[in-house]
């Protein structure tokens, strides 16, 4: 028995061996099954086997080849795709710098407040800190109707004693004129507007002067006055503290006819309603009376001879007149200049005129002379208080251009610029303490 137990274990080591040598063979049988069929199920489900991958893997390597052989190559190195920098590629040459950069660029950036730009003076002060400025103004240039212009006119031709409306027909009124043609009231002799023009530089607080000008025949303000013989601008040219009054005389027409300013004081009432006009313009009321003692320069083209002569003589304020300019208008009145000459030595007077009016000006040069009054013959002098001129323009100057081109270009502005440059003559001081 003691023997049998030995040979009992021997037999159980074999059989466990045994049984061990065919486990292993079982376990490599099922393997070997199985390995063929997955490859089958994985094939059924079109999966490349290791052959097709290679192959594909060969191709696709050749189409690269073909297309990019710089990019793609079987000789390809290490050193070929990752090169070595050079020395310039790690340092800037000399004509280049590194962006140098501070600590503070990386710190939180704070917002920046714009300063308001600081007025050139203090807007509100217990005193003035600048003195104080006209406001900007442009040229003003605008039509005013006034009741004292010169027309409509229902009274006398003081000529003939006679209505100045000689004619009618029907319910029309007018007037013949010494050439027997007929102008009609309400076509030639209604319009009662005046061209008023104040240039910007223009102050009233400071001397300044009123020229009140009569322009001649077949004229109109805009057409004529204003944009063909060029009176406004002329006046802002001169850069003289003046302003422009033009009353619309007989509307188109060849007749010289001076309507109201053939009566007395006709030109005083022109001018106080025209002080009250200019104030509300240049928006200052209590500019009124500044303008109602501004002195006066009458300025007479062509036809505007007879409302000059007459407003000197029967005006009202021959003494507020500080000058007369005539351009080729002594077509007659010679009396009548000549009287305001002599009883107003303080003032100017200029005469420039062409051969169609050189008789009559050398008729009145000669009853000046008569008078003990010295007369100058050009206008190369300045304006002297008391200065008398008298002025020949040669064959090619044409009457209808004389207020544009007399004795020189822009006559009327050359006349106010010699009397701006005179302080002796005190032609723009304002009388305001009267």
């Amino acid at each position: 028995m003691v023997g049998a137990v030995p040979n009992m274990r021997a037999d159980i080591r074999a059989d466990r061996a045994s049984s061990g040598r065919h486990g292993r063979a079982l376990r490599v049988g099922l393997v070997s099954a199985l390995v063929p069929l997955s490859l089958t199920l994985v094939q059924c489900g079109k999966a490349p086997n290791p052959a097709a991958l290679a192959a594909n893997s060969q191709a696709n390597v050749q189409v690269v080849a073909k297309t990019n052989t710089q990019q793609i190559a079987s000789a390809d190195t290490f050193e070929d795709r990752f090169p070595a920098p050079q020395f310039r590629e790690r340092f800037p040459s000399a004509s280049e710098s590194f962006l140098q950069r501070q600590m503070s660029d990386f710190s939180p950036k704070r917002a920046v407040q714009q300063q308001p730009e600081q007025p050139p003076y203090k807007v509100a002060s217990l005193a003035p800190q600048v003195p104080y400025q006209r406001p900007p103004r442009d040229d003003l240039t605008t039509l005013v109707s006034m009741k004292s212009s010169a027309f409509p006119y229902f009274g006398n031709n003081p000529a003939s004693d006679a209505p100045f409306l000689n004619i009618s027909k029907g319910d029309r009124r007018g007037h013949r004129s010494y050439s027997g043609r007929v102008y009609w009231q309400d076509e030639t002799y209604s319009d009662s507007r005046v061209l008023v023009h104040v240039p910007e530089h223009f102050d009233v607080r400071k001397p300044g002067v009123i020229v009140v000008f009569f322009h001649g025949n077949g004229a109109t303000l805009e057409r004529d006055v204003r944009d063909r013989q060029l009176v406004p601008r002329q006046i802002t040219d001169s850069g003289a503290n003046a302003i422009l009054l033009a009353p619309q005389m007989a509307v188109d027409a060849a007749d010289s006819s001076a309507g109201k300013f053939w009566q007395a004081g006709g030109l005083k009432r022109f001018m106080e309603e025209s002080a009250n006009h200019l104030a509300r313009l240049t928006g200052d009321p209590d500019s009124a009376r500044a303008f109602a003692n501004m002195p006066i320069v009458i300025v007479g083209y062509s036809g505007g001879f007879l409302p000059t002569a007459w407003s000197l003589e029967v005006g009202g304020i021959s003494d507020r007149v500080r000058g007369v300019v005539l351009l080729d208008a002594v077509y007659g009145e010679m009396d009548k200049f000549a009287s305001w000459i002599e009883s107003h030595r303080s003032g100017f007077f200029v005469s420039s005129y062409t051969r169609y009016t050189a008789r009559r000006d050398r008729e009145l040069m000669s009853m000046l002379r008569q008078k003990g009054i010295s007369v100058s013959e050009d206008m190369d002098g300045p304006l002297r208080p008391g200065s008398v001129v008298f002025v020949e323009t040669g064959d090619g100057i044409t009457h209808r251009d004389y207020v544009t081109r007399a004795w020189t270009r822009d006559p009327l502005k050359d006349v106010l610029v010699k009397m701006s440059a005179t302080p002796a003559l005190a032609l723009t001081r304002v009388a305001s303490s009267r």
